[in-house]
């Protein structure tokens, strides 16, 4: 093995595993390891195995898939004018709202905390907690068991989406900064919200976040229809069983590949 194929080989893994926690030296040596046992594997004829065939056929299968889908990956990349056409066509998917938020927990059904305070005693804090912020004062003040209360110190951000449905409701419904509004349907809670300020993400901001989006959206499409173009069948009967499957839940590795794209926290398309 050369220099360069070597050094290629290192840079393949890192591209799948991350940096290298190794030295080159002991890099040199697992793979010193590697191709003498690779070498007397095949002198031992246990290349012609059941078990190894199957797995090498495992293993070239991946690598073909890996190779087709980042062919395809690159293929569905959206242009700048496709990113900007979405934004436009989507603007209140980019919407932001800035809140402080108060939870108060009461007592009864639905409650986290047993000993929390009555309805009354509830809305009579909530309204005080109101008041302490259009005064200026301390809210903490108010505040007797910190169990049974929760606020936020600063006002946090959200885009459109990242909320509870029915919290996210009224919160994008606020249009006055400085009002309150009682997210309603909260057992066991009184929930506030305070509207400090609306904007909007520039183009600039989520072009990164849309380009995966409709990147994800086209590999879909791309794969839904190479499977109708093969015509693979699948036994309906034999997939409606709710046994799960022995091993892996995960498609095999390529060789040296290391864990999953799934196990990394990348969302692969292929998977169902």
């Amino acid at each position: 093995m050369t220099q360069a194929q070597f050094e290629q080989m290192v840079a393949d893994l890192e591209t799948t595993q991350g940096p290298a926690d190794l030295s080159r030296k002991q890099l040199g040596e697992k793979f010193a390891s590697l191709f003498v046992l690779s070498q007397q594997a095949v002198a031992d004829h246990l290349d012609s195995s059941p078990e190894v065939i199957r797995q090498m056929v495992i293993d070239r299968t991946q690598i073909l898939s890996n190779a087709e889908f980042l062919k395809l990956k690159d293929e569905a990349k959206p242009t700048p004018e496709q990113i900007s056409a979405y934004y436009n066509a989507h603007l209140g998917d980019y919407d932001v709202v800035t809140l402080r938020r108060v939870f108060i927990w009461e007592k009864g059904k639905g409650s986290a905390h047993p000993n929390g305070l009555t309805e009354a005693e509830a809305n009579a804090l909530a309204q005080a907690i109101k008041q302490a912020y259009a005064s200026g004062s301390d809210p903490k003040k108010l505040i007797k068991d910190p169990e049974l209360v929760h606020f936020d110190e600063q006002p946090l951000s959200f885009q459109f989406g990242e909320m509870p449905g029915e919290m996210e409701k009224v919160a994008f419904a606020m249009q006055k900064p400085g009002e309150w509004v009682q997210v309603p349907d909260t057992p066991g809670s009184v929930v506030l919200l305070q509207l400090v300020s609306r904007s909007r993400r520039s183009l600039g901001e989520v072009t990164e976040q849309i380009e995966k989006k409709l990147q994800n959206e086209q590999l879909r499409e791309e794969l839904k229809a190479l499977k109708k173009k093969t015509g693979i069948w699948m036994d309906e009967t034999y997939f409606a069983s709710k046994t799960p499957a022995t091993g892996s839940s995960t498609e095999p590795d390529a060789p040296g590949a290391g864990k999953s794209s799934t196990e990394r926290g990348e969302k692969d398309e292929r998977q169902p």
